[in-house]
């Protein structure tokens, strides 16, 4: 079978998607499908790492939801890996990287993700293309592919009590 023939066997997704970390306690965040990034990013505005069992683990806090800190997520998740990272404008930063599970309408796989700050960004997480391949095929022409949720809804994703531990 052709890599053409394999494509077009793939799940579509547009260039913007709601998704969720179910590992995290992440019910639902809006994230921005970029194959231009090869690693997945996730805004964080606080990062704590320290020692678990002798493994290198970190906690870390977000606001999943864009233009809003509430709520306001607590995670811990284990330390796999510290890379150089270039964003868009070519600026270099060392990042931790975590593993865990993501999972868009119903499909549910495990990713890396690096921490930062995106408070400053339109998305609070990007979907790298390393998360994608051989899952979806990425239409730019189409957004929310897999469902839109408005403010409510998504917010309506999280409990009241959302500091989470994973």
């Amino acid at each position: 079978m052709s890599t053409v023939s394999k494509s077009l066997d793939l799940d579509r997704i547009g260039w913007r998607e709601w998704l969720a970390l179910p590992d995290l306690g992440v019910g639902a965040i809006k994230a921005k499908i970029d194959t231009g990034a090869r690693t997945s990013a996730l805004h964080t505005h606080k990062i704590e790492p320290y020692r678990l069992g002798g493994a290198p683990w970190v906690r870390f806090w977000l606001h999943p939801l864009q233009k809003r800190n509430t709520p306001d997520l607590i995670c811990n998740a284990e330390i796999i890996d510290q890379r150089r990272v270039s964003d868009s404008g070519g600026h270099q930063e060392q990042r931790l990287v975590i593993a865990t599970q993501v999972e868009i309408g119903g499909h549910c796989w495990p990713i890396e993700i690096t921490l930062t700050n995106r408070e400053t960004m339109l998305f609070r997480m990007l979907l790298g293309r390393t998360a994608m391949r051989n899952r979806f095929l990425v239409d730019a022409a189409r957004s929310f592919v897999w469902g839109k949720l408005s403010p409510e809804q998504a917010a309506a994703k999280f409990s009241d009590s959302s500091a989470r531990n994973a």
